[in-house]
């Protein structure tokens, strides 16, 4: 494969040189072929040169690093951010599918991220990507969520969300019209939904949406859920399960 063709955007000069000498040294498939301090120069190089990849901070004066999906039509490049943000942005850039670095700049890290982008060949979903996060960073509430399945990508209301549930190493995301296989573990939808009272962690298994509960049964410690999903209740969770649905 080709060197990477990469632009690389943070206001901190230092920032840049640390960056630029990390990638130099570390990722060879990588070219870095402009540098700029600010997003409208990093749009006017991004049109002139077509890079593959943008390394993008998100902190920066005027511009936020994420608001570049507003200057594009169709974003044909690949971006990771790199950010010193708090956990709850962690979480915007998971449920956008969004790649980042934090900083300072793990080296391992960044060559794993240089990784996924050589093989990321969904490049036409980057537009949508980016715009799920941008909305979740500004509004600061999780609405939808991407669902990677079989090489195609879903946006999906988190309120349409009745249940997921752990099989092995992948979860179901069930919902009221159609159910994802997704190769994620139900700890990463549980963080992911932390501050969002909806859920509920009922079993090792399953992570279901209150909203979507019809009724449950205290003898077998099943939750019957909408569209006739059954749900197990762990006993170590009933005393919790049952507060949480009288609150």
């Amino acid at each position: 494969m080709n060197k990477l063709k990469a632009i690389l955007v943070d206001d901190e000069e230092s920032a840049r040189d640390v960056l630029a000498n990390l990638l130099l040294r570390f990722c060879p498939d990588v070219e870095l072929i402009a540098k700029c301090s600010n997003v409208p120069d990093a749009v006017e190089e991004i049109k002139k040169k077509q890079p593959d990849l943008v390394f993008l901070d998100i902190e920066m004066p005027n511009y936020a690093g994420y608001e570049i999906v507003n200057f594009f039509h169709e974003i044909n490049f690949e971006i990771i951010f790199v950010t010193a943000y708090d956990q709850y942005a962690i979480r915007a850039f998971e449920i956008s599918a969004i790649d980042y670095l934090l900083k300072p700049i793990d080296i391992e890290r960044l060559k794993l991220s240089v990784s996924k982008v050589k093989t990321q060949l969904a490049l036409k979903h980057n537009t949508e990507r980016l715009q799920l996060l941008s909305t979740t960073l500004q509004t600061k509430e999780i609405k939808n969520i991407l669902v990677a399945e079989k090489g195609s990508q879903y946006l999906v209301a988190v309120d349409a969300i009745i249940a997921i549930e752990a099989q092995e190493s992948y979860c179901y995301i069930h919902t009221i019209d159609k159910k994802y296989m997704v190769s994620k573990n139900l700890k990463h939808f549980e963080t992911i939904f932390s501050d969002n009272p909806s859920f509920i962690r009922v079993h090792k298994s399953w992570l279901i949406a209150k909203e979507h509960i019809v009724n449950y049964s205290k003898s077998d410690l099943s939750i019957n859920l909408a569209n006739g999903l059954v749900a197990k209740l762990s006993k170590y969770k009933k005393a919790e399960f049952e507060e949480a649905i009288l609150s």
